[in-house]
């Protein structure tokens, strides 16, 4: 499990990117490349990162299912994820 202040931290920037989206769009509109330098630097959605749903796992993330593989095998194998088997041949 990742830490408690790693999972808040990333929640905070998901506030910030969501708060300042609209004043970006329009200064990159604008072609105001200096009002975009002057935003804090956590209101760039590439700042964020991919972490697991329940453990807050970052590497390994499966987008398709918004978790990371760990936790998604574990799932799987006891059938709580709808629509996924395990493969056998």
């Amino acid at each position: 499990m990742a830490k408690k202040s790693w999972i808040a931290r990333n929640k905070r920037k998901e506030a910030t990117v969501a708060k300042y989206a609209e004043l970006r769009r329009q200064l990159k509109e604008e072609k105001d490349y200096i009002g975009l330098s002057m935003l804090p630097r956590d209101s760039s959605p590439t700042r964020l990162v991919n972490r697991c749903a329940i453990t807050g796992r970052r590497h390994g993330y499966l987008r398709r299912f918004k978790m990371s593989r760990i936790t998604f095998r574990e799932l799987a194998s006891s059938g709580m994820i709808p629509g996924v088997t395990k493969s056998s041949w």
